[in-house]
């Protein structure tokens, strides 16, 4: 058994490989850019006006003479004499021969002549040619995540597609002869099946969206086969449950037989000890606990990650805040501990219900808090270490 530093420790230094591909500015939403992009444009691409108002040819008066209008899309080909005013909307091109916009606000306008309130400096209310970038320059380096705003900045410079990691896909294996799914007829001895539709939500969430489920009974021929299935047709296999050594958890061996490398089995943690990581070439597998509290935990701490780092995201596992925790807290365990918790402000407060197999608490939860093993007190206002969930 292994502790969670060295669990982190051995993810790091897998080499997880990553996919080029180009894809439309809309499906590459949430992904991270594989190469740095140059403008090909300046942008803004003319001298614009930033209000709404008349750009104006400078005078010594107060006084110009209105000689047009110039809407946001037009373009003024006419050559503005000092004195000369064209009246112009946000966002139009404001022509060469003005050298100020004064807003609509502080000027007085009869017939075609206009009386401005204060002389204006050159360049007011003018966002000038390239003012948020030239052509040429960098527009977003290779790493960048395409958000709302990425994805509108690149198409503002007139991109269509981009190349992005691709997320890798993800295979959801449940294992157990308990099992039957929500709205059957729940026999004695049996449970509901949560573990698929929970980890699919959370990958969800997390914006992983190639999932393929898998369930299989507790027998090795068929969780040896499914397990094969699952790898072929994905980069990132998770197994819940079957993962222990009772005589009916056939999924170690399964692996076993099917040449997986294993990277860790067992982690003094708690919940989730049971955890086991492993890889096939560039394909990697967790088979996590089956308690869906344990398995959910496991998934933010070690699978999430990892997820991210093939999607080209920098991330460091076991990356954590430290927070205030907000009561007192006894810590009586041989095992370090993920507690499920709630942050308000810079407090956190952990949570009850901790047992492995209990959700409930977890519903409420936004972070887990992390506590080496021992025996000892924890204060309120103590600083511990929290991730985000």
């Amino acid at each position: 058994m292994i502790s969670t530093a060295e669990a982190f420790s051995i993810l790091e230094k897998q080499g997880y490989s990553k996919r080029v591909v180009e894809l439309s500015l809309l499906e590459a939403r949430n992904h991270v850019l594989a190469e740095t992009v140059y403008s090909p444009i300046n942008m803004p691409p003319f001298r614009q006006a930033t209000m709404d108002g008349f750009a104006l040819a400078l005078h010594d008066d107060l006084h110009y003479e209105i000689v047009g209008e110039i809407k946001a899309g037009d373009f003024f080909d006419k050559e503005l004499q000092p004195g000369q005013a064209v009246k112009i909307f946000t966002g139009a091109a404001v022509p060469n021969s003005a050298q100020a916009v004064i807003q609509i606000e502080k000027v007085t306008v009869m017939d075609s002549v206009l009386s401005v309130h204060e002389r204006m400096k050159t360049e007011t209310n003018v966002r000038q040619l390239g003012a948020q970038i030239m052509k040429e320059d960098i527009a977003l380096e290779e790493g960048a995540f395409l958000n709302a705003a990425a994805i509108g900045f690149l198409t503002g410079l007139g991109f269509t597609k981009a190349k992005v990691f691709q997320k890798p896909s993800v295979g959801i294996i449940v294992t157990g002869n308990e099992l039957v799914a929500a709205g059957e007829n729940l026999q004695d001895g049996k449970v509901y099946e949560s573990n698929a539709i929970m980890l699919q939500t959370a990958l969800f969430d997390a914006n992983f969206n190639a999932i393929s489920l898998y369930q299989v009974s507790d027998d090795f021929e068929k969780t040896r086969i499914t397990i094969e299935k699952a790898l072929n047709e994905n980069d990132i296999v998770l197994i819940s449950g079957g993962i222990s050594v009772g005589d009916y958890d056939f999924v170690g061996k399964a692996l076993e037989s099917l040449n997986v490398e294993t990277l860790f089995y067992k982690v003094n943690q708690k919940p989730g000890k049971p955890l086991f990581a492993g890889k096939q070439n560039d394909k990697i597998i967790f088979a996590l606990p089956g308690n869906p509290a344990a398995s959910l935990t496991c998934f933010y701490v070690y699978v999430l990650p990892t997820l991210h780092k093939r999607s080209g995201i920098s991330y460091k596992y076991g990356s954590q805040l430290m927070k205030a925790l907000a009561y007192d807290f006894t810590v009586d365990n041989e095992r370090s501990q993920f507690l499920k918790a709630f942050i308000n402000d810079d407090e956190v407060t952990i949570l009850s219900h901790q047992d492995s197999g209990m959700l409930n608490s977890f519903a409420l939860a936004n972070a887990l808090v992390y506590v080496p093993e021992g025996k000892y007190q924890l204060l309120k206002g103590n600083k511990v270490s929290v991730y985000l969930i």
